[in-house]
């Protein structure tokens, strides 16, 4: 379904990404860990060409491009056919969360507004926030707005979602209402990318684990080969540390 092919990037002299492969199948949970500053974010950006690569090649769902020279025609065909949930939220200050979420299908997609309302109401109510679909983003919690951001994100019914850590601007107390939601759409069968710093969830819901580190992939597998027999000295550092900092279970 999706390929990436020895993906480069760089700022300035400063290099981020140093030949990352990657390879997804339709309905596969990826979710890639790792300490800050591994490139792990400048990838997720790179696969949505929110960042342009320096080197690397794509394909996905029968569309082959170069991530360094794409097409804005192959650009937006791609896009059409993802979503994207950031770190904050992103959603517009003078939009209702319904208005919101209705944006990408009334604008991109040229949907009827009716249609696009009950599209996104329904979205609304995946996410459990029917009740506040006409409130705006200063009136929700921090978790509200992610998971209107998450609604945002798969009502186009993409054929794959990438999560950007979706809880690292939340509270302690809202991750989980959060974490709830992207668990409830793993078992839909909804592909996703997801980079994430929790390491129970990433346990529960993967069905493929990649540690990045420096820029390069070190070690991939299940979730079971990562989490419980890493082969690499790198990932088993780096997962005794951060196990260690865990402090609740979701």
């Amino acid at each position: 379904m999706l390929k990436v092919t020895n993906l480069h990037k760089a700022f300035k002299n400063n290099k981020i990404l140093k030949g990352v492969n990657l390879e997804v199948k339709k309905g596969d949970v990826v979710v890639i860990i790792g300490p800050s500053g591994s490139g792990k974010t400048t990838f997720l950006r790179c696969l949505d060409f929110m960042e342009t690569a320096d080197e690397g090649e794509m394909e996905f769902d029968g569309i082959k491009t170069s991530l360094s020279n794409a097409r804005k025609k192959t650009i937006l065909e791609i896009r059409r056919k993802t979503g994207f949930v950031f770190q904050n939220f992103n959603l517009f200050n003078n939009k209702t969360a319904l208005e919101n979420i209705m944006e990408g299908l009334t604008v991109a997609r040229k949907i009827p507004k009716d249609k696009a309302k009950e599209i996104a109401l329904n979205a609304l109510e995946k996410v459990g926030l029917l009740d506040r679909k006409d409130f705006y983003p200063s009136q929700l919690s921090g978790g509200q707005q992610q998971r209107v951001g998450i609604a945002r994100a798969v009502v186009t019914n993409p054929d794959v979602v990438f999560l950007d850590e979706p809880t690292s601007a939340l509270d302690p107390e809202l991750v989980g209402e959060v974490l709830s939601v992207i668990k409830e759409l793993a078992k839909e069968g909804i592909t996703m990318i997801i980079v994430t710093h929790e390491m129970s969830f990433a346990e529960e819901v993967a069905s493929q684990v990649i540690f990045m580190d420096g820029g390069q992939v070190v070690e991939k597998g299940s979730a079971k080969e990562i989490f419980n027999n890493p082969k690499e000295e790198r990932t088993r550092q780096f997962l005794q540390r951060t196990l260690k900092r865990i402090e609740y279970t979701i």
